[in-house]
């Protein structure tokens, strides 16, 4: 079963790279790598800028924050990678890719999770706010952080361990690296099936029931009326990021309802899959440093400062050579 798994995917990934190369890979591929290192640039000023002041680096939706900003950086770096290899063809040692699996499946499934978490902690920030410094306290959102390495690893984890079991050659196996490639037998993608859903579930009922109640306390406790469209805006703007999130997760789905509207038409489906990839892999992942930093009041002019001086030294550096 794993030879039949090995030439069916060589065989697709030798007619997606022809279909690359005939459809512009050079510019979709420099497209991907602007959007990503200008993401992680923007991500390494917030970063900058929540290290700027001490309270950034107790406070929990702050580390919190700051842990968004890592991972994201972290599946950003791994997805461009990734897409590189496949359009330049080429083949890792199954290891390799496996070590890259792991990181780039965990910070995916790390993102939902961590947005539950930041949505938690301001429920019990405006609902308790009596309780808050002694439920969010700093040990206790270190521990969160490492339950959310645990749970975003456990499924792909328990793949690359079976597959080395399997597999006596896992070390040395050449591969094309992709999700596909780790699963082995049939259980496992419906293992990953079911795990996601869970996930989709999951984190969609904590946010949804979280904010509801803060947009509930939000409009009870306040005099005015502006105060209550603000927060009913800030949780649409969220809700709006969560979707984009978890969007990711029927990525796969799309694909093959663009597969099957498309039909024979390959070169409009390779153009259609690449939009899907940039649209819900990539800029969901470039906007939350956006919408979660630049409507903080307190990041805000931090970063703002921190970016415009940077951009104004970069720029003075070029003008003296």
């Amino acid at each position: 079963m794993a030879g039949t798994n090995d030439s069916t995917a060589n065989a697709f990934i030798s007619i997606f790279f022809k279909l690359e190369t005939e459809g512009g890979a050079i510019t979709k591929l420099v497209v991907v790598i602007l959007l990503t290192v200008f993401s992680i640039y923007v991500n390494c000023n917030m970063l900058l800028a929540l290290r700027s002041k001490p309270v950034f680096k107790v406070s929990p939706r702050y580390i919190l924050f700051a842990h968004m900003l890592y991972n994201d950086s972290i599946h950003l770096s791994l997805t461009t990678l990734m897409y590189a290899l496949l359009l330049a063809f080429i083949k890792l040692a199954k290891a390799m890719c496996s070590l890259i699996m792991f990181l780039s499946v965990t910070t995916f499934l790390n993102a939902p999770l961590n947005l539950a978490l930041m949505s938690l902690e301001r429920y019990v920030a405006i609902c308790y706010p009596l309780r808050h410094a002694e439920i969010a306290t700093q040990k206790r959102t270190y521990i969160a952080i490492v339950l959310i390495w645990f749970f975003g690893s456990v499924n792909i984890l328990s793949d690359i361990l079976f597959a080395a079991v399997e597999d006596p050659n896992f070390l040395y196996m050449q591969m094309f690296c992709s999700r596909e490639q780790i699963f082995i037998k049939k259980w496992q993608l419906d293992v990953y099936n079911a795990y996601n859903v869970l996930y989709f579930v999951t984190v969609t009922l904590i946010i949804v029931f979280t904010y509801i109640r803060i947009l509930i306390t939000a409009r009870s406790v306040s005099s005015k009326k502006d105060s209550a469209k603000k927060a009913q805006r800030t949780v649409l703007l969220h809700l709006i990021q969560l979707g984009l999130c978890l969007s990711s997760f029927i990525y796969g789905s799309i694909e093959r309802a663009l597969y099957t509207m498309t039909g024979s038409n390959a070169v409009l489906f390779n153009h259609l899959r690449y939009l899907n990839f940039v649209i819900v892999l990539i800029l969901p992942r470039c906007l939350s440093p956006l919408i979660y930093g630049l409507r903080d009041d307190a990041v805000r002019p931090i970063f703002k400062h921190t970016f415009c001086h940077g951009t104004r030294r970069t720029a003075h550096k070029v003008e003296n050579l």
